[in-house]
């Protein structure tokens, strides 16, 4: 993909004021535009589906859908979009997760004045970006699981069944979740127990612990 001599930005943050911030750092620099924000991962997945956005920045926590799924859905669904996550978790699971989801880099929010603008000026000349301490990171993980033949953990889940372990963790009822997405209460019962089923697990307690370790809410 060729680099455009201005790059068209979807911000997705769930708190209106970081949007602002983050609007405002990068429409500061003149081959930076945001063109669309998005306050929850759901709106994020139908903006980013846009012609006219070239990179999505996503917050790894957000309502529905968190930022790492959108990733996922956006790079089975526009694998020529890019996508950067903000984080304010300096943690190797989200990093790890985030790239597995196809992201092309990861930003602390710590640090975002100092490091978004050159993040989103990297992912667009198809370079990855990730902070010092990612980096060392990776490597580490590398090193570890060869010398111990281990391969990569699998989420068993599919991606709806992700999201509504999400939801259910999130304390919404079957009622609701078949509203926000469209589907019958039973598909939702369905779903749930299939989840269940697949991760051995009993109730929503156990969803819930298992929805934190994955990062899909915060605990």
């Amino acid at each position: 993909m060729t680099t455009p001599l201005k790059t068209r930005i979807l911000l997705a943050d769930d708190h209106a004021v970081v949007r602002h911030g983050l609007r405002l750092v990068l429409e500061a620099e003149p081959d930076l535009e945001v063109v669309a924000e998005a306050g929850d991962g759901h709106e994020a997945v139908e903006l980013g589906l846009r012609e006219d956005v070239d990179l999505a920045v996503l917050d790894v926590t957000m309502p529905r859908l968190t930022g790492i799924q959108v990733a996922r859905e956006l790079s089975r669904r526009r694998p020529e979009l890019r996508t950067l996550i903000l984080s304010m978790h300096d943690n190797e699971r989200y990093l790890f997760e985030a790239l597995r989801a196809g992201a092309s880099g990861y930003v602390l929010k710590s640090v975002v004045d100092r490091d978004l603008v050159g993040a989103c000026r990297a992912v667009m000349r198809n370079e990855p970006f990730l902070y010092p301490a990612a980096v060392s990171a990776l490597i580490r993980d590398h090193v570890e699981r060869a010398a111990a033949g281990d391969e990569a953990e699998l989420d068993p889940l599919t991606p709806r069944e992700s999201e509504i372990v999400k939801l259910i963790a999130e304390g919404n009822t079957s009622r609701e979740i078949a509203a926000l997405l469209v589907i019958s209460e039973k598909t939702v019962d369905r779903h749930r127990a299939n989840i269940l089923e697949k991760l051995g697990m009993r109730d929503r307690v156990d969803l819930t612990r298992y929805a934190i370790r994955r990062g899909l809410v915060e605990p």
